[in-house]
């Protein structure tokens, strides 16, 4: 055992990554006050045990440390990609503003701190990284390092010893960013007096008004509609935001078909959102109440169930496309896709995946569950081909020179920053060219997991031997460096999401959380206030932020060269 620790073969290295990882993951468990370090703590035992003189072979430390993140920030890409241009809609477009300028205030402020303390901008980009709590950044900056210079041995060794000190001042850097991260959530709370009481209650009124459903019945009252059919009415006048469920003529409640005009004093059962409720009584006529019992359809068993998207040959075809209204009688009234609940536009894309609920039938739901697949065990078997297809068009993509005419380095996006648009973008656009793009929630964390424990631990080992030495030769100021990129930027975008767009308190948690990349942030803000609306603003910010924080570490790198 003692000759795996020092040989610098595979056998070896495979053995000391292990013992690295395991440690850290096991050291993760432990939390203060419901608080951890996470995946962190792999970072930190990789550069005790290289202190201690734990070595592996540089090349193969290299590959293990890119692979890792290619990985990583690949299954984020994945991961994000559904949601990402998504979140730039109605009230996403605010939060992802603020996320923004929370990225550039810190550039910004790390900019200053270079130019007034005269620290070398690579360590300062390292720090910032760690007040950030964005690994990614961390990444990318070490890589852009890598791939800008050249490869001679003089340059190599350069360039090896500025990323053993990017690491170094991230390290330092990174549990402050956690503690003073959290430090300005409890500061804002005080400071803007929230009850959480009553923050709720503003929330929930948010809820209704950023589109969640709503059923209501109508009387058709208005003569511009007599004579005109649904086809036209839902075609024509609010094709995304209305569903007529069912329809009532006289003492016949049935399905209506698309080509049946309306009549004065039809009934009808629409689905809608909020936002929209007063547009359908404009169209239709007068709302009245709703008596589930009355709108039983005649002769047939109403039911109501959920379907998986899971056919391949669905994804990249719309709602309106299928007509599932017409030839199976079924109406789809929502969409959960990757835990959010979309409102079933006619022309919103399915993907494989999707869960379909539905209203109808029992006979039509079950031809319909032909068509969609509805076989949610086959989502567990991994779909690897988009996977590693897409890594290779992403590491081509972030190999190619991009020219700027004030940087005497062409920019490349690198071995973090091409793998992530490429996964963002496959995402994003994969249904829409009937690729499968889709992977399991677990297998996605399983990836993300596993690269970025090799990550962490290669860039340890690596940082261990000379960890020490920074910091006793002016690393300390590092840690009031870090300080400063985390409070100030957070409490600057918290006071004007406050006092200026009057966010409720759980957006401000949401924002900040996602705005940080800081799942530790998150989980301390769910479980002290108890508001599943943080992790949705969470989400609304969080592909944004990821995307900056990446591409704001290689352009700072990019800068000092």
């Amino acid at each position: 055992m003692l000759n795996l620790l020092t040989q610098r073969d595979t056998a070896g290295a495979i053995f000391i990554l292990a013992i690295v990882i395991a440690s850290g993951l096991y050291l993760a468990k432990f939390k203060v006050k419901g608080i951890s370090l996470g995946t962190t703590w792999i970072l930190f035992m990789g550069i005790l045990l290289g202190h201690l003189g734990l070595r592996i072979n540089p090349i193969m430390l290299g590959f293990i440390k890119d692979f890792g993140l290619i990985l990583f920030v690949f299954a984020i890409g994945l991961q994000v990609g559904p949601g990402f241009f998504h979140s730039f809609r109605k009230d996403g477009l605010p939060m992802n503003l603020l996320a923004l300028g929370l990225v550039l205030l810190a550039v910004a402020t790390t900019y200053v701190i270079h130019l007034v303390s005269g620290e070398n901008l690579g360590i300062m980009t390292g720090i910032m990284s760690g007040a950030v709590t964005n690994t990614p950044g961390l990444g990318a900056a070490q890589q852009t390092l890598s791939a800008a210079t050249g490869s001679t041995p003089e340059t190599a060794a350069q360039v090896a010893s500025a990323a053993t000190g990017i690491a170094s001042a991230y390290a330092v850097a990174y549990p402050l960013g956690v503690l003073g991260a959290i430090a300005v959530l409890l500061v804002s709370k005080a400071l803007f007096k929230v009850d959480i009481k009553k923050e709720k209650e503003i929330a929930s009124q948010g809820e209704d008004e950023e589109g969640s459903a709503y059923r209501l019945a109508c009387r058709v009252e208005n003569p511009a509609i007599y004579g005109k059919t649904v086809h036209d009415i839902v075609g024509e006048e609010n094709p995304d935001h209305l569903v007529i469920s069912r329809m009532k003529r006289g003492e016949k409640v049935f399905f209506p078909d698309l080509d049946l005009p309306l009549q004065e004093g039809d009934m009808l059962f629409i689905i809608t959102d909020v936002q929209h409720k007063d547009i359908v009584r404009i169209i239709f006529g007068e709302e009245v109440p709703i008596n589930m019992e009355e709108w039983k359809v005649s002769g047939t068993k109403l039911v109501a169930g959920r379907l998986s998207v899971t056919q391949s040959s669905i994804t990249g075809k719309s709602l309106r496309k299928l007509d599932i209204r017409r030839k199976y009688g079924v109406t789809v009234t929502r969409i959960l896709r990757a835990g959010v609940d979309l409102q079933a536009d006619a022309d919103l894309i399915l993907q494989v995946g999707d869960s379909l609920k539905v209203v109808g039938s029992e006979e039509g739901i079950q031809r319909l569950a032909r068509l969609v697949g509805n076989e949610p065990e086959s989502l567990h078997k991994p779909n690897l081909i988009p996977i590693f297809f897409g890594i290779a068009l992403g590491v081509a993509l972030g190999m190619l020179p991009i020219r700027f005419p004030s940087m005497p380095q062409p920019l490349k996006l690198g071995l973090a920053g091409g793998p992530l648009i490429v996964a963002i973008l496959l995402g994003h656009f994969g249904p829409k060219l009937r690729i499968t793009t889709y992977t399991a929630l677990s297998a996605n964390l399983m990836i993300r997991e596993i690269g970025i424990s090799l990550f962490m631990a290669a860039v340890g080992l690596g940082a261990g031997k000379t960890f020490v030495a920074s910091l006793v030769g002016g690393g300390y100021m590092w840690v009031l460096y870090g300080a400063l990129i985390t409070l100030i930027p957070m409490t600057i975008i918290a006071l004007v999401a406050r006092w200026i767009l009057k966010m409720d308190f759980f957006k401000i948690c949401g924002l900040l959380s996602g705005g940080t990349t800081d799942p530790a942030l998150l989980s301390f803000a769910e479980q002290m206030y108890g508001s599943g609306r943080i992790a949705v603003n969470y989400a609304t910010v969080y592909p944004l932020t990821m995307f900056l924080r990446v591409v704001a570490a290689q352009v700072m790198i990019m800068i000092m060269l």
